[in-house]
């Protein structure tokens, strides 16, 4: 049973609109003015609350600032109860976060069903996404039915490529986003003396081509590759603009699944910056090991060159074969028979990763 809260100073009216709810399965708490309102939501944690605006010792926009500071209330729905239908009342309260406005005198079919698109998309804005193809696919589909706008993604399968097949090249037009469900993918660029740059490790549960798709040329920045056999799912781009362009809060959910990979860019470079070579090598290892490109005496791994692992922290391959053997001397790391790299101590490894200076 969800819980409203209404606040409103009009005891009268007050009294009809629980009573009404209650005939509807809500569970209903009601506050007689914005001071008492804020206390109670904040006690109860309601899951909407419904405000009228003009209160006395504390209004409905006053309200609704306070409770949009406070983090275990900021989230939940807000929907404006007034007489008031003047378009500077409607801004200001849209620019406070508000939900919805409903004006008195209403019909019960227009509260409830307020009342219920409110509830249904606080819960799908909410919810978990499993960072699998199954999960992505679930999202979409909900996604599609929150938009009324049918996406081409909503039940995609997905693409098999096998060991260093190229997904997409740079300068290529960028249609499509993509998902790693399984296998592991490399993003690179050519600079202009021919050498390749890596830009990025991509494992399951990462998603890349996100830049290219946001930025004004159309093509992709950069070039995919895969690092052994993979499966990977494509999002066409106009259901990535769909997703971020035709809803904010769509947006922000939809970016916040996505930009995990965006915020580990900017980590990176800053480590290029002002790390020692040891810990960014460290770092390195420890990323390859986590996607499953490194590998131990559990798991197979692929094979890595080392110009790659040169590039990805950022020093000369000279370099990063000098720190490579010096680990290999100290027990880090080892090689296979087929001189693959191996992860001998991840504990000393990860000490190396966090506090070496």
């Amino acid at each position: 049973m969800k819980k409203v809260l209404i606040i409103d100073d009009n005891p009268e009216f007050r009294e009809n609109t629980v009573e009404l709810l209650q005939m509807y399965n809500y569970e209903v708490i009601a506050a007689e003015n914005g001071r008492v309102g804020i206390q109670m939501a904040m006690a109860a944690l309601p899951d909407i609350i419904i405000c009228d605006i003009v209160m006395p010792e504390a209004n409905g926009y006053t309200v609704l600032e306070v409770l949009g500071q406070n983090e275990r209330t900021a989230g939940i729905p807000f929907i404006f109860l007034t007489a008031k239908d003047q378009k500077e009342d409607i801004r200001r309260g849209l620019s406070l976060g508000a939900d919805d406005y409903i004006y008195k005198p209403f019909k019960t079919e227009e509260l409830i069903k307020a009342l219920e698109i409110r509830l249904k998309k606080n819960a799908f804005l909410r919810q978990r996404v499993d960072k699998n193809t199954k999960g992505l696919n679930l999202f979409l589909k909900e996604a599609s039915a929150y938009l009324d706008e049918e996406l081409l993604s909503s039940s995609r399968e997905n693409k098999h490529f096998n060991d260093r097949d190229i997904i997409f090249r740079e300068g290529d037009a960028a249609h499509h986003l993509y998902f790693v469900e399984k296998g592991n993918v490399k993003t690179y660029r050519v600079a202009e003396s021919g050498k390749e740059i890596v830009t990025g490790w991509y494992g399951p549960g990462d998603f890349f081509g996100q830049l290219s798709l946001l930025g004004k040329e159309g093509i992709y920045i950069e070039s995919a590759v895969t690092m052994e056999y993979a499966e990977v799912l494509d999002i066409p781009k106009q259901d990535f603009v769909n997703l971020i362009h035709h809803d904010m809060e769509l947006a922000n959910k939809f970016l916040e699944i996505i930009s995990s990979n965006t915020v580990h860019l900017q980590e990176k470079l800053i480590d290029i910056a002002y790390s020692s070579v040891n810990r960014r090598t460290a770092k390195a290892l420890l990323e390859l090991h986590e996607k499953g490109i490194l590998k131990d005496e559990n798991q197979k791994g692929v094979d890595i060159l080392r110009e790659d692992l040169a590039s990805m922290i950022g020093v000369a391959k000279e370099t990063a074969i000098r720190t490579l053997t010096k680990f290999k001397e100290i027990g880090l790391i080892g090689t296979d028979s087929r001189k693959k790299l191996t992860l001998l101590d991840k504990e000393k490894l990860q000490r190396i990763a966090d506090f070496e200076d």
